[in-house]
Order: structure tokens, then C-alpha cells, then sequence
């Protein structure tokens, strides 16, 4: 409550300045296992694993009408091809029978770790 006016105070609808744009994915969608494994078809050219399996994928979000957003990172923010990956997403993405549109979104909040990456991931870079 408000201590001045004695009213309920409300909960501020956008996300402050630098917030991380993570949110749920909509795992309950019908394209959601298509839009993760056209995601496991991209690879950082630097390391042999699919983006998806490394942790870089955090987002996945599919409306009603079928418009897939993703939210993703890189394994770092100088990462050579940090320019063209999300196009890369996009463009595996963007086939898939039933997709409307795709938005690619960048992010390096949180950083990503390998604490991120699956157990297949790190079994296949030998940390396992």
C-alpha cells in the first residue's frame, strides 16, 4: 500500500532498463519440439554442438497465431559471428511448416556459462 493515500500499489508492467528478456518458454505449443530441434540444426562454428544443446537458446515463445520469438545468447559477447547467428536461428526456423514469423533477439543477460549446457553437450566436449 501507498503510505500517502492508503491505495494499493501496482506492480510496474515493463521491464526496468537492462533486465534480462528470459522469460517461460511456451512449451505447451504444438511447433514447440519443431522450433527446438530446427534451433539443434545451428552450430557455433567454433565449437562442435548445436546452439541449443550448448545453452544459448533461452527463449523459445510461440503466440497464437503462430510467430515464434527467440531469445539467445552467445558463448561471449565478442563471439566473431555474433552478427549472423541470429540469422542463422531465424533461418532454420522460418521453414517449419505452420510459422508465421520469427524474431531473433539478443541477449547477454544472463552471461551464458556452461553450467547452461546439457549433459549431451558437455559429454560430447568431454566435461563429462
Amino acid at each position: 500500500m501507498d503510505d500517502a493515500t492508503n491505495t494499493p500499489q501496482t506492480a510496474p508492467t515493463a521491464l526496468p532498463e537492462g533486465a534480462p528478456l528470459i522469460a517461460p518458454s511456451t512449451t505447451d505449443h504444438p511447433l514447440y519440439d519443431s522450433v527446438v530441434e530446427a534451433c539443434r540444426t545451428v552450430y557455433d562454428p567454433e565449437i562442435p554442438v548445436n546452439i541449443y544443446d550448448l545453452g544459448l537458446i533461452y527463449t523459445i515463445q510461440i503466440d497464437a497465431g503462430n510467430a515464434v520469438r527467440i531469445v539467445m545468447t552467445l558463448t561471449a559477447p565478442g563471439c566473431p559471428v555474433a552478427g549472423e547467428m541470429p540469422g542463422w536461428v531465424a533461418d532454420a526456423v522460418e521453414p517449419l511448416p505452420g510459422v508465421r514469423q520469427v524474431d531473433v533477439e539478443m541477449t547477454f543477460q544472463p552471461q551464458w556459462g556452461m553450467d547452461m549446457m546439457s549433459d549431451e553437450a558437455r559429454l560430447e566436449l568431454g566435461f563429462m
